[in-house]
Formats: structure tokens, sequence, C-alpha cells
């Protein structure tokens, strides 16, 4: 990924910085616009994933729709060129300030998650003299078989309501004349890589849309959510996921009738592997047990390792042999390796990326890549012990 030339520029620069591969990013859209394609399914880009400037013009530039969970979200999307029509606005607790903005702009689609939230909506709505549309987001109660911290399709989870109160959702639903009721809307989980899981997902997906069809609503659209995982180890050689075998579960499982559209909510997967968060080492301790490479990176540019446990790979990329080839397959042949913790500068015992990573010997002053960060890196920064906010850099500058 990373060729003498890259490194050379990499060695002029004020580091930490989040490198973007731009060709990257433009195979992955591609590869799942022509999947999706395929079946006329409708793709939204799940903005929490990453809102970097360049990222969403070119995702906007294929054609992909939006998914928000803010208000802010829904404004940064209509403004990067996305279309009012193509905005869905998704989350728990979406205050009456987000609503309205939402309502304002006519925007395709709340995915509403309580029913209290109905309501709300219907009365927001009423004041304009305008309708909003709607999908429910229901929990199917199927396990992601993923983290349990991003897990969310379960009853136990926050999010969307459970199956036991559909009959409180259809009277709800004939009691708000400001809603327009288009369809419902799953997310069971991210980092998902077991397609039995979507197949599963499917199943209910069927059975719950024949529930509301035989009460008398009519469904356009069934939201299948996202969730598709992507290789945090190989980031080389698994750098786009498979997105023929997941649209492919889909056709195969979910019972679409005449005039139904299929919509779905990508993020990591067409995110993920765009970024590497580029860091230095500021300092090498050896101790008797342990050995400590202390970067200028930490928590502050990529949290995900210390909120729920992430693996990313880490590469001396000063101490490789570097050509085009991956420096995680060379570094191997060039020196011994050694084991390090490797952690950042933040005043918290939990700054820590990895604990006994294979690298070799390195020094001060050496740079380190921190692999598939262009998911929840750049987007969950923070300036906690008034911590400068770091640039972005592009593979096409």
């Amino acid at each position: 990924m990373f060729n003498t030339n890259t490194i050379s520029r990499f060695q002029e620069l004020e580091t930490p910085f989040y490198y973007y591969h731009l060709d990257v990013l433009r195979q992955t859209l591609e590869a799942c616009k022509a999947a999706s394609s395929k079946y006329g399914f409708h793709v939204h880009y799940a903005m929490k994933a990453n809102f970097n400037p360049k990222v969403l013009d070119m995702i906007r530039s294929y054609g992909f729709g939006a998914d928000c969970v803010s208000g802010n979200e829904v404004k940064a999307a209509i403004e990067h060129g996305f279309g009012k029509e193509n905005v869905v606005f998704a989350g728990v607790g979406k205050s009456d300030k987000e609503i309205n903005l939402a309502l304002d702009e006519d925007i395709f689609c709340f995915n509403a998650e309580s029913v209290q939230e109905l309501f709300i909506i219907n009365d927001l709505a009423k004041a304009k003299n305008k309708t909003a549309k709607i999908a429910i987001r229901i929990n199917p109660n199927v396990d992601a078989h993923t983290h349990h911290f991003i897990t969310t399709g379960l009853d136990e989870n926050k999010f969307g309501i459970n199956t036991w109160q559909l009959t409180e959702v259809a009277e709800a639903l004939r009691n708000c004349p400001n809603l327009q009721f288009l369809g419902i809307h799953f997310h069971i989980g991210s980092q998902i890589t077991d397609m039995e899981v979507y197949k599963n997902l499917c199943t209910r997906i069927n059975e719950i849309q024949d529930w509301f069809e035989d009460r008398g609503f009519t469904i356009k659209v069934l939201n299948t959510g996202g969730g598709l995982g992507i290789d945090y180890h190989h980031p080389d050689a698994n750098s786009i996921s498979d997105f023929e075998s997941y649209f492919k579960v889909f056709k195969n499982f979910l019972n679409v009738k005449p005039g139904q559209e299929v919509h779905f909510e990508l993020g990591r997967a067409l995110v993920g592997q765009s970024a590497s968060l580029i860091s230095r080492v500021l300092y090498v301790k050896n101790g008797q047990k342990k050995n400590f490479l202390i970067l200028d990176a930490g928590m502050t540019e990529l949290i995900r390792p210390m909120l729920y446990q992430a693996y990313h790979l880490i590469e001396n990329i000063s101490q490789s042999e570097v050509n085009e080839q991956s420096t995680q397959d060379l570094r191997l042949k060039t020196q011994d390796l050694m084991k390090y913790d490797v952690v950042g500068p933040i005043c918290e015992s939990t700054d820590c990326f990895q604990k006994d990573v294979d690298l070799p010997e390195s020094f001060r002053g050496d740079l380190i890549a921190i692999r598939t960060a262009g998911a929840y890196g750049e987007v969950m920064a923070s300036s906690y012990n008034l911590r400068d906010k770091v640039k972005s850099v592009y593979s096409e500058e």
C-alpha cells in the first residue's frame, strides 16, 4: 500500500494525519454500485461512518443516497448534493429541532424508532401543514454474531420497535393523518461477515411485511439496513468487501413484491479501507516484561480499539522493505521482529492501540501506519487533553 515515494512524502508532513487512499475508495464504490445495480437495489451511504468532504463528494458522484442520524448529517448530505429525495433520517433520539429541519427539507423518509416518535413527527408535520414519509424501524431479534457493543437488532437494544409492539404501531399509524407509511426498516448490527445472518434477517422481514399487509398496510420500501463487515486483518489482500455475495442473499431470500423498492444503508463497507492513520514514534520504552512504542496519535484520533477492543493492523512503514507489494508480507524478510505495546500519548491507561504487536525493531521518529481507519476514525476524533485536530492527506494531491 505504501511505496517509497509515498513514505518519502510522509516524512515531510507533520504527524499524526489521516491518509486517504482515494483509489481504494473509488474501486470499492464501483464494486458496490455494480453489484447492487444488478438487482435494482437502492444504496444509501451511512454518513456516520465518515463525513470527510472529499469522501462525501466521491460517494455522491456514484449516485448513492444518504443515511443520516442527526440533523447536521441531513444538512451535510444536502449540501454535498445527495438530493433531499435520497436522504433518510434515522436515529433513536431525534430532537424536535432536527425533525423540523428534515421536514423543511422534504426528505425522502424518516425511520421512526418508537411509537411516541410517530406521534411527535405527526404533530410537528401537522404544524407545518406537511405530510412526513415514515418507515418503521423494527427489531427482528436476529443475532448478528458480532461484538455486543455494535449489535443493534435484538429486543434488548435501545434501537427500533420490538415486534410485540406492532399492534400499537398499526393503531398509531391509523391515527396520524400527517404521516405517510412507506415501509419497514431493519438494522441488526455492524461488522457482519456471516451471510447466514442476512438469510435469517430476510426470513424475519418476510414475516413482518406479511403481518403489515394482512392488516391493510401497503409496503413500498423494504429497508434492510447495512452492517456488512470488512477485513481488518488483511486490508491489502481483501480491500473490497464481497458485495456480490451480500446483495445476492437478499435477491435470493427476500420476498420482494411488485412495485417494492429494496434499500440498503452501508457505511463501513464503503469507506473502512479507504484511510490509514499515520503516526510517528515519540519514544521507545524497553522494560523487562514489556516494550512500549509511544506514538503521537492516540485515542483522540482513533478510539475504536479503546472503545470496543477493535483490531487494526499496525505497520512500521519506516523499517519495512518497501516496494509496490504489501509491507505486511515483506517485513518478515527484513529483520527479526519484537513485541511492542503500541500506545498513544493521552493521559488515560486505556489509550492503547494494541498489545504485543510483532514489529521490526523500532526507533524514535519511525512512521507507523494504523490501517483500515476510514470508518469511525476521523468522525469520532476528539480534542480531549486539548489536542489539536489533525489534518487529512489524500493520495491524489
